[in-house]
């Protein structure tokens, strides 16, 4: 049993999208951030970086006590060995799959963060910083169309913990200021993962829990 600290952010929709991709049994627990319950003590002992989301594994793989584990990225890669499924057990493919998902932790998540907080969220206009962040989603959203040009998912013929950890950062693209029409390999594995039914049972999920406003 999987218990996900949770909630429906990118970061979080990452491990619902694992989670319901292979039916791994598992409880949702929400953490919600609007009103910083990431802060409790409970929570801090499981993420002390106060920042969803976070598990804990009763049934590790070592038969020891309960293990859990904070960073999306690190929990992402710990499932798919824990059931050695989206991530290649050949070398090549391993460490394919392993940038990409680095990346995103990296790069697109972070850029595309700050993206959201300046055009949405800052309590005034900064100008410099919007254009700044907008430009630099942007170079990175051609990264990765130019790396689908010839492959239909980011690490080549097969859906991986890579394409989890992106794809929600592309959801809210049109508050990122980005058109998916610039990028039409993006787009067309965009709207590919969209359809899956586990993606669709992963975002119902969300919205049952944080429902729109």
């Amino acid at each position: 049993m999987i218990d996900l600290h949770y909630w429906t952010t990118p970061n979080g929709h990452k491990i619902t999208l694992f989670l319901e991709e292979t039916g791994l049994e598992h409880r949702i627990i929400p953490v919600n951030i609007g009103t910083n319950e990431q802060f409790e003590p409970s929570f801090l002992k499981i993420a002390p970086n106060n920042r969803i989301p976070a598990i804990v594994d009763h049934t590790p793989a070592d038969g020891g006590e309960p293990l859990s584990l904070f960073e999306s990225g690190a929990i992402l890669q710990y499932l798919a060995e824990k059931t050695g499924r989206f991530l290649p057990a050949d070398l090549r493919g391993r460490q394919e799959t392993l940038q990409w998902l680095y990346w995103q932790m990296g790069g697109l998540g972070p850029m595309a963060g700050q993206n959201h907080h300046f055009n949405r969220f800052a309590p005034q206009q900064v100008p410099y910083a919007i254009k700044r962040y907008v430009d630099e989603t942007a170079r990175l959203y051609g990264v990765l169309d130019k790396r689908l040009a010839d492959r239909e998912f980011v690490a080549g013929d097969q859906y991986s913990i890579a394409d989890m950890a992106i794809y929600p950062w592309i959801v809210p693209h049109s508050f990122q200021q980005q058109n998916l029409d610039d990028f039409p390999n993006l787009k067309r594995w965009f709207h590919a993962i969209e359809a899956r039914p586990a993606t669709q049972r992963a975002y119902a999920l969300a919205a049952r829990i944080n429902p729109p406003k």
